[in-house]
């Protein structure tokens, strides 16, 4: 299995990835990290990704690269289903948007402090259910699109240890909590559709 594409991906969504966080977006197993290892060096030697220290960016040829393989894989997918099922994510889509602003705000005005743990458990409870909710569409998602699958575990991986009491894995940037894998399954997503972010967002459907 080549991991290309799915780490070219996992590089432009992430911006300024480490080796451990692509191979963390992939969920894969430690045969298949190994692997993807391996590619992303060869991706490094190709010129398509450059190295900052720890860190690693998709270049201008991996950018072109990856949209090359990203054209290919819209070539394979149902386009009139993908973009039905679209409009169903936009409905919960909405409900996690005010999710997360209810857990960062509370009553919409004052920023939540942390210090009720009823109204946190409330919130966690609320994402659950909606994880319930979502997981029968994501699966459809991952029909059209296999390489989608592990946004499935990437969920689930976040929704535990948000479970467990590490409510960090809800809405905490540059860590995989549940709102930055949302946000990169929007952009997959949108990009899928045929369609733009900046016309989302003037639609108010983006993440």
């Amino acid at each position: 299995m080549s991991h290309d594409l799915s780490i070219l991906q996992a590089a432009r969504l992430k911006g300024r990835p480490s080796e451990a966080d692509l191979t963390a977006a992939a969920c894969l197993t430690e045969a298949e990290t190994a692997e993807a290892l391996a590619v992303v060096r060869s991706l490094i030697a190709a010129g398509e990704l450059d190295r900052a220290g720890a860190r690693l960016q998709l270049n201008a040829a991996g950018r072109a690269r990856l949209d090359s393989l990203l054209t290919v894989e819209r070539t394979t997918v149902d386009r009139r289903l993908l973009r039905k099922q679209y409009r169903d994510f936009g409905e919960i889509n909405t409900a996690f948007k005010q999710l997360v602003t209810d857990w960062q705000l509370i009553d919409g005005t004052q920023p939540n402090d942390h210090h009720d743990p009823e109204y946190d458990a409330h919130i966690v409870r609320q994402l659950a259910e909606l994880h319930r909710r979502f997981a029968p569409l994501l699966e459809q998602f991952v029909r059209l699109v296999p390489r989608l699958a592990a946004y499935q575990r990437r969920f689930v991986r976040a929704l535990d240890h948000v479970e467990s009491g590490d409510h960090a894995w809800l809405a905490r940037p540059l860590i995989d909590s549940y709102h930055t894998v949302w946000f990169e399954l929007h952009e997959e997503l949108i990009g899928l559709a045929g369609l733009s972010r900046m016309r989302e967002a003037r639609t108010e459907r983006a993440q």
